[in-house]
């Protein structure tokens, strides 16, 4: 997961990078773009933490009842599943 400072500065460098190319126009100041792309980063990051901790947590619980399930990789097949049934874009 990126840091709120990693999150901070893409944001600003991809409204900035929108803006200059007349990719995008606004009416908004630049400011406020920047902090709805953080807004919007922060939620999806924050939804792929509790999709992989919920991930983990079934991986965990099956791999005790199933020694022969690799973990990694039934984890990552659950976060797979998790992700699709939220409508999450990994």
């Amino acid at each position: 997961m990126l840091s709120e400072a990693q999150i901070e500065s893409l944001a600003a460098y991809l409204v900035e990078g929108l803006l200059r190319e007349g990719s995008m126009r606004s009416k908004a100041e630049s400011g406020e773009l920047v902090a709805c792309v953080i807004e919007l980063l922060s939620a999806n990051f924050e939804e792929e933490r509790r999709i992989e901790d919920e991930a983990e947590k079934i991986a965990e619980e099956q791999a005790r009842l199933h020694p022969g399930v690799n973990p990694a990789e039934f984890r990552l097949l659950v976060k797979k599943r998790l992700a699709a049934q939220r409508g999450f874009v990994l």
